[in-house]
């Protein structure tokens, strides 16, 4: 299901751009997203820093984890806020410098446990990362 997401250019010109889970390029798309428009997804997105800190943390991310961004941006993800993915099937996987990966996945921290589908994307070169989540039971 894709999200269509309105984009503002610094012409004040806007375009849209649809974004979804499985599309290819994705990190791509969601690097040029300023944080705002990361509320329109329909999937939960976990914006951070080359250092796992949070920058920006989406209403649908919001929802699945009952934790709101004021209280989750600014925090280390794998330490602070989602413990339960700090292992070598989610967190070791950001060392490398790249990463574009699907991940079959059950979180258990601070809530039932919801199966998930993660996609762990990261550019050394932007110096930006992020974990993508899509709900396994999507009605």
């Amino acid at each position: 299901m894709a999200s269509t997401v309105e984009l503002s250019s610094a012409a004040n010109q806007t375009e849209q751009l649809n974004v979804r889970f499985d599309q290819p390029h994705l990190l791509s798309a969601l690097c040029a997203l300023n944080a705002d428009a990361y509320d329109l997804a329909d999937f939960g997105i976990v914006a951070m820093g080359l250092d796992h800190v949070v920058t920006a943390y989406n209403l649908w991310e919001s929802r699945l984890s009952g934790l709101s961004p004021a209280n989750v941006i600014g925090r280390h993800f794998f330490t602070e806020i989602a413990p339960c993915t700090n292992n070598y099937m989610v967190s070791l996987r950001y060392e490398a410098a790249e990463l574009d990966e699907m991940v079959n996945y059950v979180f258990s921290y601070r809530l039932r446990p919801v199966k998930v589908r993660l996609r762990l994307l990261k550019s050394a070169e932007q110096g930006r990362q992020f974990l993508v989540v899509e709900r396994e039971d999507r009605p």
